[in-house]
């Protein structure tokens, strides 16, 4: 009888525990690389939610200085000014200035 090439059932049953007790180290460091990969994608996904946290808490605080500020130009015109101070006594000059001197 001619021998058959390739491997028999009985070879198959032992050499996958001695091929993988051989590569062993390899394929530690296969799922260290793994545990990275996975480790890293939640971090930059973490980083992604916190960015996007951020741009809408930058939004609402730039829409919030717009609106003071355009109501600070409103409360600085002139005439906002003048009614503001009118209960306190005070009141638009009209004319000249005067000029005060002082001599010593």
């Amino acid at each position: 009888m001619a021998k058959r090439k390739g491997f028999s059932f009985a070879e198959l049953s032992f050499m996958p525990v001695e091929f993988i007790l051989k590569n062993l180290p390899f394929l530690v460091f296969l799922g260290f690389l793994a545990v990275i990969y996975i480790a890293n994608s939640h971090y930059a996904e973490r980083n992604v939610r916190k960015i996007q946290v951020l741009q809408k808490d930058l939004k609402e605080l730039r829409w919030f200085y717009m609106s003071l500020q355009s109501e600070n130009m409103v409360n600085s015109m002139q005439s906002e000014v003048v009614d503001k101070v009118a209960d306190d006594g005070l009141r638009l000059q009209r004319g000249q200035v005067k000029k005060i001197v002082v001599s010593k």
